[in-house]
C-alpha cells in the first residue's frame, strides 16, 4: 500500500532521531549539570522500571481474566448428556429473561396500539396478544436451550422427565394450563364478559396460563382456576350478545283498574332512556297472588352490565307513576274471621 519507499523513509527517520539524541547527549555532557537538556531526558533505569511495572500489571490482569474464564467454564451438572457450565447457565438465564420481557412488551404494544386499529372485539384482541406472547416465550425457551448446549433430542429427554413429574404431582397445574389454552382458542369466555362461576358474578379481567382473574360487582378480585371454566357450569351473560332481557315484577291490588295499570307500566318503559327501543317492551299479567295481581314488565337492556342500574331506575319510576295514578301496591295480608257462639264446655 505504501510502496517500497516506506521502509527506507522510516529507517532514515530512525537514524536522524538517533543522531539527534546523540547530539543532545554530547551537548549535555559538555555543558555539565547546568545544561537545560539534562531535565528533558529520563534516566534509563527509571524507564526500565516503568516498563517492567506495566508488564507486571498486564500479566496480573491477564492472569485474573484467565482465572475468571476457568471459573466460568467449570462444569456444574450434566443435562441430557450435555455439560452445563456457569457461563452457559448465565447466558441461558439472560436470554430467557430477555425473551420473557420482550414478549410482555410485545403483548402490551399489540393490545394498546396495533390490534385496536384492526379488531373491534376486546376479547379477540386479548386472545391474539396473549398467543403472540406465548409464541415468543416458546421460541425464546428453544433458543436459550440451544445456547445452553441442549439440542432438540435433549429437550425430548427433558420433556420425558417432566411427563413423569406430571404423572406424579403436577396433574392440577397441567389441567389448568391445558384448560387455559382451550379457553383462549375456543373463547367460551373473553376478557370483559359478565359471568357467574361458582355462584359468583363478576367480569373477566385477565386470562393467564393457570388461572383467570374475575372482578366481582363488589370490586373484589377472585382467582378462578381455568379448569373450572371447562369442567363446570359457567353462566356467560355476554357471550355473543351483550343485550339482556330484564323482567320487573310488581303486584297491584285486586281493586285496581287493569287498563290503567297496563297504561302506567307502558309509559314507564316508553319514557325510560336506558332500555332498548328497537326491541319492544312487553307487559304481562302472569298470575293471581294471595293479595295482588302479579304483573311483569319486560324490557331489553343494551348491556347486561347495566341491568342492576336500569332495574333500580325502573322500580323508582313505577312507584312514582303508580302514586300519580292512584294505583296501590298491596302488601301481604290475611283476613281472620272470628265466629261467636255458645261454648260447648260451659254447658
Amino acid at each position: 500500500m505504501f510502496g517500497n519507499s516506506f521502509i527506507p523513509s522510516q529507517a532514515h527517520s530512525f537514524t536522524a532521531s538517533t543522531q539527534q539524541v546523540t547530539g543532545y547527549d554530547s551537548v549535555a555532557a559538555s555543558e555539565g549539570p547546568s545544561s537545560p537538556l539534562v531535565d528533558v531526558f529520563v534516566p534509563a533505569d527509571s524507564v526500565t522500571e516503568g516498563v517492567l511495572e506495566t508488564i507486571t500489571n498486564s500479566e496480573g490482569w491477564w492472569e485474573w481474566l484467565v482465572s475468571l474464564k476457568s471459573l466460568l467454564n467449570i462444569p456444574l451438572f450434566t443435562l441430557a448428556n450435555t455439560s452445563v457450565t456457569l457461563m452457559s447457565l448465565v447466558v441461558f438465564i439472560l436470554l430467557l429473561t430477555m425473551f420473557v420481557m420482550g414478549a410482555s412488551y410485545l403483548k402490551k404494544i399489540l393490545r394498546d396500539r396495533i390490534l385496536p386499529r384492526f379488531v373491534q372485539d376486546e376479547g379477540l384482541q386479548y386472545t391474539l396478544a396473549r398467543m403472540s406472547q406465548y409464541s415468543v416465550v416458546v421460541i425464546g425457551i428453544l433458543i436459550s436451550f440451544q445456547f445452553l448446549g441442549v439440542d432438540f433430542t435433549g429437550l425430548a429427554v427433558i420433556f420425558g422427565f417432566l411427563s413423569v413429574g406430571i404423572g406424579f404431582g403436577l396433574q392440577n397445574i397441567t389441567s389448568n394450563f391445558i384448560s387455559g389454552l382451550i379457553v383462549l382458542f375456543e373463547r367460551p369466555i373473553s376478557v370483559g364478559d359478565r359471568v357467574v362461576v361458582n355462584g359468583i358474578e363478576g367480569d373477566i379481567e385477565e386470562i393467564n396460563i393457570r388461572a383467570t382473574k374475575v372482578k366481582t360487582l363488589e370490586n373484589i378480585s377472585i382467582i378462578v382456576p381455568n379448569s373450572d371454566f371447562v369442567s363446570k357450569d359457567v353462566i356467560n351473560y355476554s357471550h355473543g350478545d351483550p343485550t339482556f332481557k330484564l323482567i320487573i315484577d310488581v303486584g297491584v291490588a285486586y281493586d285496581s283498574d287493569l287498563d290503567l295499570v297496563l297504561q302506567a307500566l307502558d309509559e314507564v318503559a316508553s319514557e325510560s332512556t336506558s332500555v332498548m327501543k328497537r326491541r319492544k317492551h312487553d307487559i304481562h299479567l302472569r298470575s293471581f297472588g294471595d293479595s295482588a295481581w302479579n304483573m311483569k314488565l319486560i324490557v331489553w337492556v343494551p348491556n347486561v352490565k347495566n341491568r342492576y342500574t336500569v332495574q333500580n331506575e325502573l322500580n323508582q319510576a313505577i312507584v312514582r307513576k303508580f302514586n300519580e295514578r292512584g294505583i296501590e301496591i298491596p302488601f301481604p295480608q290475611r283476613d281472620i274471621h272470628i265466629k261467636t257462639g255458645k261454648n260447648p264446655l260451659s254447658e
